[in-house]
């Protein structure tokens, strides 16, 4: 299976490509497998700086949305992936957030049970941190969905949302939050707007431009900072000597 990371800026309404580094696990040879491997690491450490390295401290977003525009693009992949740059970057503690309560998979990607999670802790009264779980030693925990069922019911409260969450930043730095596609439900644009900004994310050849733009309008009216766009699962490749160039 190929997993490819393309990290697009945006700025207003223009979106520029700023680099193109594909993963091709299995389908190469060792050499370029690991080169390519070490590429896409390299395009989410960039993804990860940009995002809440180089804007500063005064403003560097502290909670961001990761949303695919439609469903199968990669998100949770890139919110996780993600998480964990982050905390090789930053000293302070980071936390990945699974409230994709329709298709719950960081629990997968981590190798955790799924429940004891998100939404136990939108139930409970206990700390909601206390619901999180530490990755080995590192400075990264990872909140689970908890146990879902068909329709996520009141784990979406506006006001218990905001209220867990405000609890969570005092006791993360960064919250990185895995949300449905955003093309077929809502929940991102409720989730952020409690957070500072979302990243989207589409898929090379799969994502219609159409739906791209209309969920951008969408969080354009909900007032909602674009903080990027994730181009994914490129599957084209690319030649050596671009390879070298990045």
């Amino acid at each position: 299976m190929a997993h490819t990371l393309d990290v697009l800026k945006t700025s207003e309404a223009e979106q520029q490509i700023a680099s193109a580094v594909p993963l091709n696990s299995g389908a190469d040879d060792s050499h370029h497998a690991t080169r390519r491997e070490s590429g896409v690491d390299d395009e989410v450490a960039k993804l990860a700086q940009r995002v809440f390295v180089l804007p500063g401290s005064a403003k560097a977003p502290g909670a961001v949305v990761f949303c695919g525009i439609e469903e199968g693009v990669g998100c949770s992949w890139i919110c996780a992936r993600s998480a964990e740059s982050l905390a090789d970057q930053v000293p302070g503690n980071v936390c990945s957030v699974d409230v994709n309560l329709r298709n719950p998979s960081l629990h997968k990607y981590f190798g955790l049970s799924q429940g004891g999670g998100f939404t136990e802790a939108m139930k409970e009264t206990r700390p909601i941190a206390s619901f999180a779980r530490r990755i080995g030693k590192r400075n990264l925990w990872v909140l689970t969905s908890g146990a879902v069922g068909a329709e996520p019911n009141g784990a979406l409260n506006p006001a218990r949302l905001h209220a867990r969450f405000s609890e969570l930043r005092t006791q993360f730095d960064y919250l990185l939050i895995d949300t449905p596609a955003a093309a077929r439900f809502s929940d991102a644009i409720l989730l952020a707007r409690i957070a500072d900004g979302a990243i989207l994310v589409v898929g090379s050849g799969s994502t219609r431009r159409e739906s791209a733009r209309i969920v951008k309008d969408n969080f354009d009216a909900a007032g909602v900072p674009v903080l990027g766009v994730v181009l994914n699962k490129r599957t084209y490749p690319i030649p050596d000597a671009l390879y070298r160039r990045l």
